[in-house]
């Protein structure tokens, strides 16, 4: 019989480790793989191209829904690129708030990434740990927005509403004693910054027990270590960003680098990895996890001190409150122009980028003088790390594959986009 040299596979879309929509072309030869094509076009919201055809703040929520983990970042970069055009600053409030939440969302995303990744290499239970921990967090985002992911809280100016005084209360059920009632609400007495400064007390020891599960566990370790290297030259060529990057060694951090917001005021330190390879990248993304709880601890101190507006006192760009717009004919009109037109930045272009949990998340704008932009384009980091994927998996084992693509942290809505 003739030997067949090499077969081309499908991986994906449907695998369960493809993350959703990534179907990859794997050109293999026995188990190792020769060559790796990425294929994408499989969820084009084309986000970028409905941003042009509405208001600017019609389309704050749309950027919730590219990288559906990382939700507040995203909001974050397109705001500052919006507020860069109108020449505005919001308030201080509202920058420690946003780098609260900035940081709220770190977590989540890590979170969703360390259960997503442990599940793909076959460690089920740090999937459950894991979840259990993010639902605390969305409890966060839903207080102050009502929605538990699309949160479309930041504004141009500030954000939507001030931190709530209270927190929401499991209520009374026949599912559930009185006993575990009183469990669920004992941190849920105060105020969100009590709640939020509650977690950050006994996070760090789930974080130990993430570790204690991984960090040294063989099987881990077999199926991470020395599994796509990559060098900090060759991570700086491809475009990495985020862990990405410094797990190969590189510290770059935009929010040191290039600081945004009250970024230059906290006291926090930049992980970074020395062989490039996966188990690296999750060292770098768990002690990520750690200097994000010292951030956040470091906003909830000032916010409990600091009180002061959460938004511009600019009706032509954030609208008046519910009281004035009842009460007082100009605010109404105020209301009712911002929302049917909304507003018009002046000619020009601007691009703002954060320090996204995936790496650098940037969004360009150019502004004709319209209500619309003339042009949105979004620099997401998913895209330029499924990129390096040939590269990385290039004469790996079909199993390291799945190991790959989980130390990437590949969301597909914003790759596709």
């Amino acid at each position: 019989m003739a030997e067949i040299s090499s077969y081309t596979i499908n991986f994906g879309p449907q695998h369960p480790a493809a993350h959703g929509v990534l179907r990859l072309v794997l050109e293999m030869d026995g188990e190792t793989v020769r060559r790796a094509d990425p294929h994408i076009g499989l969820l084009h919201r084309a986000t970028e191209k409905l941003a042009e055809s509405k208001p600017y703040n019609q389309s704050i929520g749309y950027m919730d829904r590219l990288d559906y983990v990382s939700m507040m970042c995203n909001e974050h970069a397109y705001v500052l690129a919006i507020e860069k055009l109108l020449g505005v600053t919001p308030p201080i409030r509202a920058q420690y708030i946003r780098v609260m939440f900035d940081e709220i969302t770190r977590i989540l995303n890590h979170l969703m990434w360390l259960g997503a990744h442990g599940l793909d290499v076959g460690a089920m239970t740090v999937f459950l740990y894991a979840f259990k921990e993010r639902e605390n967090l969305m409890d966060c985002y839903e207080a102050v927005s009502g929605a538990r992911m699309h949160a479309t809280y930041y504004r141009p100016g500030g954000v939507y509403r001030d931190l709530p005084a209270r927190m929401p209360q499991y209520q009374a059920s026949h599912a559930r004693s009185q006993k575990d009632l009183d469990r669920l609400n004992s941190d849920r007495q105060g105020s969100l910054l009590d709640f939020i400064d509650a977690f950050c007390e006994r996070f760090p020891q789930s974080i130990d027990e993430f570790e204690a599960l991984l960090t040294d566990n063989r099987i881990w370790k077999q199926r991470l270590v020395d599994v796509a290297v990559v060098s900090p030259e060759r991570a700086i060529q491809m475009g990495f960003a985020g862990p990405m990057l410094r797990g190969s060694g590189v510290e770059w951090d935009l929010r040191k680098m290039q600081p945004y917001e009250v970024y230059d005021r906290m006291d926090f330190d930049v992980p970074v990895g020395r062989n490039g390879d996966c188990y690296d990248r999750y060292l770098v993304r768990i002690e990520e996890m750690r200097q994000s709880v010292r951030i956040i601890k470091q906003c909830v101190d000032w916010l409990r001190h600091n009180d002061g507006p959460v938004t511009i006192d600019d009706h032509k760009i954030v609208p008046p409150s519910r009281e004035e717009m009842k009460d007082d004919m100009e605010s109404l009109i105020h209301h009712f122009k911002l929302f049917t037109e909304g507003y018009c930045p002046p000619e020009g272009e601007a691009y703002a980028a954060v320090e996204a949990p995936k790496g650098e998340f940037g969004a360009y704008i150019v502004s004709d003088g319209a209500n619309k932009p003339y042009r949105l384009k979004l620099r997401p980091p998913g895209y330029t790390h499924l990129a390096a994927m040939d590269e990385m998996v290039s004469g790996h084992m079909l199993a390291d594959v799945v190991t790959v693509m989980g130390t990437m942290d590949i969301v597909f809505g914003e790759i596709d986009r």
